[in-house]
């Protein structure tokens, strides 16, 4: 009887070690079964989050570029008013260099007469002292020298080049740097 007892014992023991391996097993798939549906879950969350995450950065990346454009396009209209504004100065400063050089030869050939106020007195401290009369009728009119007619084109010259370079800054800062 006592082999008898020791068998049912240990038939019961096994019994309930099966019994208890076959619930742990259960367990274990139900909780598979649960944790791969809450798995499942996070990984669809992660790839819409994931995908909200990407159009988001397409339309920040959209949006830079398009700014990007507006940029380069106000940056080219700015250059090429700075470019319509150098075009018409510089043809302004070549056309009164031009005229100037044309007035210029004109006096040198005599076409044209360069005047100036002067006077020159009859009798002065700069006549030397003569007994007698003189006329002074068939002289020449008083006239610069060379190195005085060549100062007065020269200033003649600079005076249109700074009026020109005055007026295209001033058109510059109205029409480029004012607009921005």
């Amino acid at each position: 009887m006592v082999a008898l007892e020791q068998y049912r014992a240990w038939v019961i023991a096994s019994a309930a070690v099966v019994l208890l391996a076959v619930g742990i097993g259960i367990g274990w798939s139900l909780n598979g079964w649960r944790l791969s549906g809450q798995v499942s879950a996070a990984k669809t969350e992660t790839a819409n989050e994931r995908t909200a995450h990407q159009a988001d950065l397409a339309t920040i990346s959209n949006a830079a570029a398009q700014q990007v454009r507006e940029a380069l396009a106000k940056q080219q209209e700015a250059q090429q008013a700075v470019a319509d504004l150098d075009r018409k100065h510089t043809e302004e400063m070549r056309n009164a260099k031009d005229e100037n050089d044309r007035l210029r030869g004109d006096v040198a050939d005599g076409r044209r007469r360069l005047q100036l106020k002067a006077s020159c007195p009859a009798s002065g401290s700069n006549l030397p002292n003569t007994t007698s009369t003189t006329s002074l009728g068939d002289g020449t009119g008083p006239r610069l020298d060379e190195a005085a007619e060549r100062d007065y084109w020269s200033l003649r010259s600079g005076i249109a080049t700074a009026r020109n370079q005055i007026a295209a800054l001033q058109q510059y800062v109205r029409e480029v740097c004012l607009k921005q």
